[in-house]
């Protein structure tokens, strides 16, 4: 469970950060970014979607959904995972530092989600391999099957 003050801090330094790109955090995106800090796992457009419909005072249609989730994920306040066709919440929405590029160790049997780094030297080595094979990389993002440390 995510404490209120954190989901606060988080949702303060996403609005600083669209403001400072010239974007809007509206209420809507901030609502659903608030329901992606909450969660513990990856959540679908219709999961998120049924969510804030229990909590709002408007419904929202899953078209909407689709566009704030894109909207979150091109302000970096949240990813898209490839092989589960969900979203989640930057876990680095609230820090001042740089980050390395994300990877994401995804739990099979519980579907909870770590964010980590993985460093840029190692990232161009991979592109460099991957390229050296005649193809090209159209993703830095890596999302690796594991099991948690509670399911293990």
């Amino acid at each position: 469970m995510v404490s209120k003050t954190r989901i606060n801090k988080v949702l303060s330094k996403a609005e600083e950060r669209c403001s400072a790109a010239g974007s809007r955090l509206t209420e809507k995106r901030k609502k659903i970014l608030e329901i992606m800090v909450s969660s513990d796992v990856p959540l679908s457009p219709y999961e998120v979607v049924d969510q804030y419909n229990e909590v709002a005072d408007s419904k929202m249609p899953a078209n909407s959904a689709y566009r704030i989730l894109d909207f979150l994920v091109s302000e970096n306040l949240a990813h898209k995972l490839a092989s589960a066709q969900k979203y989640i919440a930057c876990s680095h929405i609230a820090c001042d530092h740089t980050h390395n590029v994300p990877q994401f160790l995804i739990c099979g049997k519980c579907q909870k989600v770590q964010e980590v780094g993985i460093q840029t030297k190692l990232m161009k080595q991979l592109k460099d391999n991957v390229e050296s094979t005649g193809y090209s990389m159209t993703s830095q993002q890596l999302e690796i099957q594991c099991l948690c440390p509670d399911c293990q």
